[in-house]
């Protein structure tokens, strides 16, 4: 019997979820979660071969906690809405087993959890395209100011946590807008943000 834990911040969608699963001979639903904080918690509890997990949750997403169970020996398989290149990049880092689309198939849920038991991956093929396709553009520190403008700093504070220069903050702004194709720092956000690259 495959024991799976679900965590999914959407009840209705937790609910059918749930119950679909249940209704294959070989599986057992043992826990469902609303965050992926709870889902740790019932990892640790019920000792699942497989964790689904939305990613956008409330308290904890489910690639933080994802990330929390890489040396653990319960499988994880996210499980989103999402087709984005950087959410991707962060799952495959954490070593989760799958990464299925919310719109797949009900039936290639249960076929995917059968073929990661076996010891394989499944991944999404638009995802996989989309690797190869798209990259994060830009470097470690451009990402410590992106990361800073979407906290709303100004180029003053922005300088001052870096020990950089107003000069050469302005400087890195520029270069990400270009990075981005974008024509301000909103958009420069907004852009990475549906990209999925802010970790």
């Amino acid at each position: 019997m495959i024991r799976i834990v679900i965590a999914e911040d959407q009840g209705m969608l937790l609910g059918a979820l749930g119950a679909l699963l249940d209704l294959e001979e070989d599986m057992e639903v043992v826990g469902k979660a609303k965050n992926g904080e709870e889902a740790l918690k019932l990892v640790r509890q019920y000792q699942p071969d497989i964790c689904i997990m939305d990613i956008e949750m409330p308290v904890m997403s489910g690639l933080d906690a994802a990330e929390q169970l890489v040396d653990d020996p319960c499988k994880v398989i996210i499980l989103t809405t999402f087709a984005r290149s950087g959410y991707f990049d962060r799952a495959r880092k954490a070593k989760v087993n799958g990464y299925l689309l919310k719109d797949s198939p009900s039936e290639e849920l249960a076929n995917s959890i059968r073929t990661i038991m076996s010891g394989r991956k499944v991944y999404a093929p638009e995802l996989v395209d989309m690797v190869y396709e798209e990259e994060n553009p830009l470097t470690e520190r451009e990402e410590q100011v992106i990361k800073l403008i979407a906290d709303g700093k100004n180029t003053k504070e922005i300088a001052n946590q870096l020990f950089l220069t107003t000069g050469t903050v302005r400087n890195y702004i520029s270069v990400i807008l270009d990075k981005l194709n974008v024509s301000n720092r909103i958009e420069a956000i907004s852009r990475f943000k549906e990209k999925g690259w802010f970790k």
